[in-house]
């Protein structure tokens, strides 16, 4: 049996003074516009970011009874990790339909701070939290230290990254950068810094949202509102929980969760129309292209450079403006996956990648570089 996509949508974006209930039901509701269906037809659903027992506590918000549910914590990565499960259980015939929601209000409620090791009582916190560490930027910059010593690249090679999300965010009128005009390289070497060798510009905003995402089987998904874009392949991986334990820091998970992924779906790198990566920092993009296989080690900088991964570029990347201008709500791997979707069907307007995409990439790096997964999705045929 084929999964797909059947429905996505956004919550309100940015600046919003809603909660995070309201923020995940204001998703789920335009997602099932989206896709002609009802609450009532949702028997399967996957959600993070609310209380103790999110998907116990949005169930009940929502008034839908699941038969099967889950809510894997796994930061940036776990909604990838999902649409696995999702697909999963609708092949098994434990549900039909299965719901992913996500939203935070972590701008308007001011509950994003720049602390030290967040939890004490883990074994890593006794070799880092002496060196005050910013979670989890410092760790990111080490990272970023780490791969511009190895390769002989300069601060400008990450600003690159940074550069082309905002040339997309241009297009996107729902990014938080849409009316801030043009980013030069020159623009986020000059930015504050914040960790180096990351500044502010090479840091993911901190904003309100949410987004929502309807799997059902491929038979009934022809009968419904929109095209399809079916499931190919998936994969995930977990690596260290805090830095002290990476045995090297340029090494990913994202070699793994995406060397799965290609696998299961019979397709390779090459394949790829348009790619969805997560962009935290924007030394996260670079690791995950060399780990996903877009590129050899230390070959991303000439990547981002040459093939390019903005508008007109040979690899559309973060195609909404990414973490790093269109959206970043504590977590992004959903919306990353909702652009992933709106550009195979083709309703993203001036961003729009031309040719219609037919295959496209979301994948998520959660914690320190710590969990990863890829998703792959085409055009149902």
């Amino acid at each position: 049996m084929s999964v797909a996509v059947v429905g996505v949508a956004e919550s309100d974006l940015g600046v919003t003074g809603k909660s995070i209930l309201h923020l995940q039901a204001q998703a789920v509701t335009r997602a099932l516009d989206d896709a002609g269906l009802t609450a009532a037809d949702v028997d399967g659903l996957a959600t993070a970011g609310v209380s103790r027992f999110p998907a116990t506590q949005v169930a009940e918000y929502l008034g839908i009874r699941p038969a099967w549910s889950d809510s894997t914590s796994a930061g940036g990565a776990a909604f990838e990790m999902y649409v696995a499960r999702a697909a999963q259980a609708i092949e098994s015939g434990q549900c039909r339909t299965v719901l992913i929601s996500y939203g935070s209000d972590q701008r308007s409620a001011r509950s994003r701070s720049l602390g030290g090791v967040t939890d004490p009582r883990t074994p890593d916190a006794q070799f880092e939290a002496p060196y005050g560490p910013l979670y989890p930027l410092s760790y990111y910059a080490m990272a970023a230290q780490r791969y511009l010593h190895v390769h002989g690249h300069g601060r400008e090679h990450l600003a690159e990254v940074a550069v082309a999300a905002r040339e997309w965010a241009l297009r996107n009128p729902k990014a938080f950068r849409h009316g801030a005009g043009p980013l030069t390289a020159d623009d986020v070497l000059n930015s504050p810094m914040i960790s180096t060798p990351l500044t502010a510009a090479d840091c993911c905003l901190v904003t309100d949202g949410g987004g929502a995402l309807l799997l059902t089987s491929l038979d009934r998904a022809r009968d419904l509102r929109r095209k399809p874009v079916t499931i190919l392949g998936y994969g995930e991986a977990t690596t260290n929980h805090g830095m002290a334990h990476a045995p090297d820091l340029l090494s990913t998970g994202a070699a793994d969760s995406g060397r799965r992924a290609f696998a299961m779906a019979g397709l390779t790198p090459r394949d790829v129309d348009v790619a969805q990566i997560y962009d935290s920092f924007t030394i996260t993009v670079l690791l995950s292209l060399e780990g996903l296989g877009f590129c050899g080690p230390g070959e991303a900088a000439a990547f981002v450079r040459d093939v390019g991964i903005g508008p007109g570029g040979g690899l559309p990347l973060n195609t909404s403006g990414g973490g790093l201008s269109y959206c970043h709500p504590g977590m992004l791997g959903l919306l990353l996956l909702v652009e992933a979707v709106r550009q195979l069907r083709g309703e993203c307007g001036d961003r729009q990648v031309p040719g219609r995409p037919e295959i496209a990439l979301a994948h998520g790096t959660g914690g320190v570089l710590s969990s990863h997964a890829t998703v792959l999705l085409g055009v149902a045929r």
